[in-house]
């Protein structure tokens, strides 16, 4: 029987779903070290304030990822269909220290090393590779961002998503083109309350003015909900509220002659940031508000196509999902690769940075990620320190999370 015909009552309900849903998280948490990091930005903060609070250098404040780990920057297009790797997702974006995103992304990259099998010496390159290439985009030199240094790995991501059309989104996320959503393992049936919220808020003015120019085409053409699902997706959203919608713009219903083109809709809670804030940083009102500013600082072609808004009381961040966007999912590494991506996707953070930043701000700030190089390395000793004891607490944090659930799985 196709997944999109079963019955309502073989899902959870929406009471059933927060329990479920943190059971699917911890066994995403528990397949790889590298997946442990990506779902425990939480303790990744808390670990990095143990490490030594006066050992990480205070730059400038602005806005920065968060939560800077591979999975996070990928590739992006522009109005003008530009393709580029850039910052894709922001749920933990604030006001705050930019070494926090150069200390995670390290991080990220060694453990994806230590997945490879590489050797250390290859981490010790990566990180002094990272400075580079972030030190040359905060100083303006634009070869940094040049994908011919990216590395093959990189590269083959970034071509396949140049590629990709509507068909390639929805067969991936829908499993088929056919302009419906099908229940199964990933969606699942919607109460009559979420249908009702989701079409609110969808035929709100702000929403169809944002889904018409992202098509070209005014808001004179009706934008039609033709499905909607709850999406379970991703690792650290678990348990928050999190929606695919499926959407008409045009044809039936709207003015000209045009086809009829259809975009899928991520609708996604925002929650409380657990990166700390720079002392004194003005908040934003809410937490979607500040999802959506700090993306249109960081990624602007992403932000440019989010809303900040309310659903079932909550603030969420509505976004269209466009066929070149994807994660790099990079499994394995050579050390060739895994240097070439340190320096590319370093320059990418450090651009996304720089732009925030007054021309003094970031010489100044360049300049301290020279000093203090440790080991003949130019890493600085403060980078290579936290990144370090960062691993050896993400190793133990790993380790005693995969025995929690194998006990929690034989109880």
């Amino acid at each position: 029987m196709p997944t999109d015909r079963r019955s309502v009552a073989e899902f959870p309900s929406l009471g059933e779903r927060a329990g479920l849903l943190e059971r699917k998280r911890a066994l995403k948490m528990a397949r790889s070290a590298h997946a442990y990091v990506r779902g425990a930005t939480a303790r990744f903060y808390d670990w990095l304030g143990a490490v030594d609070a006066g050992l990480v250098p205070s730059a400038p404040p602005v806005w920065i990822c968060g939560d800077c780990h591979l999975g996070n920057l990928g590739p992006l297009a522009d109005a003008a269909g530009k393709v580029r790797i850039r910052i894709r997702d922001l749920d933990q974006t604030v006001l705050g220290n930019p070494a926090h995103d150069v200390i995670r992304l390290g991080l990220s990259l060694s453990t994806a090393a230590r997945g490879s099998d590489l050797p250390g010496v290859t981490t010790a390159h990566m990180l002094e590779e990272m400075v580079h290439g972030y030190c040359d985009a905060l100083l303006g030199h634009d070869e940094s961002l040049s994908e011919a240094r990216a590395g093959r790995a990189v590269r083959a991501v970034l071509r396949q998503a140049t590629h990709r059309r509507w068909e390639h989104l929805a067969q991936e996320r829908l499993e088929r083109v056919e302009p419906s959503i099908p229940l199964g393992k990933r969606f699942w049936p919607l109460s009559d309350e979420e249908r009702r919220a989701i079409a609110a808020l969808v035929s709100s003015e702000a929403a169809q003015a944002l889904v018409g120019a992202l098509h070209g085409r005014g808001r004179h053409h009706a934008v039609t909900v033709l499905d909607a699902a709850y999406w379970m997706k991703g690792c650290s959203s678990l348990g928050t509220l999190r929606y695919a919608v499926l959407l008409r713009v045009g044809g039936h219903g709207g003015s000209g002659k045009a086809k009829a083109s259809y975009c899928l809709i991520d609708i996604k809670e925002a929650v409380a940031s657990v990166a700390p804030a720079a002392p004194g940083a003005p908040a934003e009102p809410d937490h979607a508000a500040r999802v959506v500013s700090g993306a249109r600082a960081l990624s602007p072609c992403l932000g440019d196509r989010m809303l900040p808004a309310r659903l079932l009381g909550r603030p969420v961040v509505m976004r269209e999902l466009m066929p070149q966007d994807l994660k790099l999912e990079i499994d394995q590494l050579t050390r060739e690769e895994a240097v070439g991506a340190a320096r590319f996707l370093a320059a990418v953070v450090g651009h996304s940075h720089a732009r925030q930043m007054a021309p003094a701000d970031r010489r100044a700030w360049a300049d301290e990620l020279k000093l203090h190089h440790g080991g003949g390395l130019d890493a600085p000793s403060w980078l290579w320190t936290t990144v370090v004891e960062l691993v050896a607490h993400h190793e133990r944090g790993y380790l005693d999370h995969c025995r929690d659930f194998a006990l929690a799985r034989a109880g």
